[in-house]
């Protein structure tokens, strides 16, 4: 499987760019992936629903499972967080999977970044940064800035850098 990921500070655009960018992928007729990092608790269970009483209830795994998909729930407990290489082993194969978040990880990466958050660049600091999608002047000039509203430019230069 190939592998990118977009990362940048929080309201960057990460997000935006990761829906637009998987729905250009498949309009090129491939499969894709994604993971996304959460820096806090999360939960994809609704109060009251009977995998989340199971869940509640102590069960170290819960699968949910429906005509239309299926969820795979993993407590834990007090182990720490799967490494991204942990994650990436349980995904079924595909050909592309791209990464939100997960920024002091070594794959290669495209940071979105935007001008009014007034957050700093993170690619003058990390050489895993191979571009930087940005709206606004970034002043880099080791590395390609896209523009971060050209989804299909930016997802030219992933297609180029993972082979595809």
């Amino acid at each position: 499987m190939r592998l990118y990921g977009v990362t940048g500070w929080k309201n960057a655009g990460k997000t935006g760019l990761m829906v637009r960018l998987v729905a250009e992928f498949r309009a090129r007729g491939l499969t894709v992936s994604t993971l996304k990092h959460a820096h806090h608790s999360f939960d994809v269970d609704h109060e009251g629903k009977d995998s989340r009483r199971h869940r509640e209830a102590g069960a170290h795994q819960v699968l949910l499972s429906s005509a239309r998909r299926w969820a795979l729930m993993t407590e834990l407990d007090d182990a720490p967080e799967p490494a991204l290489e942990a994650l990436l082993a349980r995904m079924a194969p595909v050909d592309l999977v791209l990464v939100e978040g997960w920024k002091r990880d070594r794959h290669p990466k495209v940071e979105a970044w935007r001008a009014e958050t007034g957050r700093p660049l993170i690619a003058p600091r990390d050489p895993t940064i191979r571009a930087v999608a940005a709206k606004g002047e970034t002043g880099l000039t080791d590395r390609p800035v896209l523009d971060l509203d050209d989804t299909r430019g930016v997802a030219d230069f992933i297609a180029a850098e993972v082979g595809l």
